[in-house]
């Protein structure tokens, strides 16, 4: 199985890219963020999974390892394939999709194309539980291999706040003894009331909700 490349970027269309790695050509198919940042001609590191059917073999390339931890971690929800889960990373960052999660945010899932009501509320329900798991992809403790190399570019915000204000501010509430589950849903929710909280902003705000629990 392929795990990841690196190599040249030959060419890149509305769906898909062609690697070139040692003079074979891999195409992949990614979310058009991805595919924004790769350059004809630039050098690319990408993460990759690979799926396997009867019929095919398909390279999915995405930024970094935690968009592809959080690609399969969607297709593990009945009746998300991978198309539904690309969708989802389009228009979620991985903090993003945690946030929505941890707040029971349909309405943000079911942005994504062809993702209605339906699929984003049973997201949400089976995903809960698997919050930790999410939340150790995001955080980082999943190893973050996978890289785009070409020029830096902006961090894209998740649902409100910055990401590592709000990874900080669990963090601390963790440390504190509170469950990780529900400190990152009052620190979402903190986030989500006022997008430009800072870090002692988040944990205290976030403190004042828990205290009332």
């Amino acid at each position: 199985m392929i795990g990841h490349l690196e190599g040249t970027v030959f060419s890149v269309g509305p769906d898909t890219a062609i690697i070139d790695v040692a003079g074979v050509g891999y195409e992949v198919n990614a979310v058009p963020r991805t595919l924004d940042r790769l350059t004809p001609g630039q050098a690319a590191s990408l993460a990759i999974d690979t799926m396997v059917r009867q019929d095919f073999i398909r390279l999915y390339a995405f930024a970094d390892e935690t968009e592809r931890q959080c690609f399969r971690l969607l297709q593990s929800v009945q009746g998300v394939g991978a198309k539904a889960s690309l969708a989802i990373l389009q228009v979620l960052t991985p903090g993003a999709l945690l946030d929505a999660i941890s707040i029971e945010d349909h309405a943000a899932i079911a942005r994504a194309q062809g993702v209605g009501k339906k699929i984003a509320t049973r997201i949400v329900s089976e995903l809960a539980g698997k919050a930790p798991e999410l939340m150790a992809v995001v955080s980082g403790h999943i190893g973050l291999a996978g890289t785009l190399v070409p020029g830096p570019h902006e961090n894209e915000p998740a649902s409100g706040g910055d990401v590592g204000a709000k990874a900080d501010a669990v963090s601390a509430l963790v440390n504190l003894g509170y469950d990780s589950v529900i400190a990152r849903q009052a620190v979402g929710r903190m986030a989500g009331n006022d997008p430009a909280a800072g870090l002692e902003d988040l944990i205290t705000a976030a403190l004042k909700e828990l205290s009332q629990l």
